[in-house]
C-alpha cells in the first residue's frame, strides 16, 4: 500500500498550475458535499441526533474514514470533521428549503465536474482519477494537507 505522502505527491503533478489548483479548492469540497448529500437521501428508520435519521452517507463515510485511517491517522481526524459538517449541511439544508437536497446535490456535482474538467484542460493533463480511481478519494485529503500544513499539523 501506498503512503499517504507518496499518494499526495502523485496526485499533486497533475496539479501544477495556479488557476487549476484555485478550481481544486472549489470543486473538490463541493464534490464531496454533494456525494454525501446523494447518499444522505437514502435513509433508514433508525433515528440518530434530534430528527436525523441514519442514512447511507453516515455508513459509508464509516468506511471513508477508516480508509483515511490507515492512509495517516492525523488526516483522518481532518477529514472526519469535513464529513461531519457535510452531513450537518445536508441536514439542515433538508429543513430549510422545498428544493430536495438530491436536486440541489446532482446540480452541484454537475457544474463542480464541469469545472474541474475545464481545470484539466488549463493543467493540460489528465485528471488523475482516469489513471486510479482511488485518487477519487485523494483529491479531498491532497486540500486537508494544506489546511495541515499551514497549521503546521504533521500528516
Amino acid at each position: 500500500m501506498k503512503s499517504i505522502q507518496q499518494w499526495l505527491d502523485e496526485y499533486g503533478v497533475s496539479h501544477q498550475n495556479p488557476t487549476n489548483k484555485t478550481i481544486h479548492w472549489i470543486c473538490v469540497p463541493l464534490i464531496f458535499f454533494s456525494v454525501i448529500g446523494l447518499l444522505y437521501n437514502v435513509q433508514f428508520p433508525v433515528k440518530l441526533i434530534g430528527q436525523m435519521n441514519l442514512n447511507l452517507a453516515i455508513i459509508i463515510l464509516v468506511f471513508v474514514t477508516g480508509y483515511y485511517f490507515l492512509l495517516s491517522k492525523s488526516l483522518s481526524v481532518g477529514m472526519l470533521v469535513f464529513s461531519l459538517v457535510c452531513i450537518g449541511l445536508c441536514y439542515e439544508i433538508t429543513q430549510i428549503t422545498a428544493i430536495p437536497l438530491w436536486a440541489i446535490c446532482i446540480g452541484i456535482f454537475v457544474l463542480a465536474w464541469i469545472g474541474q474538467f475545464y481545470g484539466h484542460n488549463i493543467e493540460g493533463k489528465k485528471p488523475s482519477f482516469l489513471k486510479d480511481l482511488q485518487y477519487l478519494m485523494i483529491g479531498p485529503a491532497w486540500l486537508m494537507s494544506f489546511v495541515y500544513k499551514k497549521l503546521g499539523i504533521a500528516l
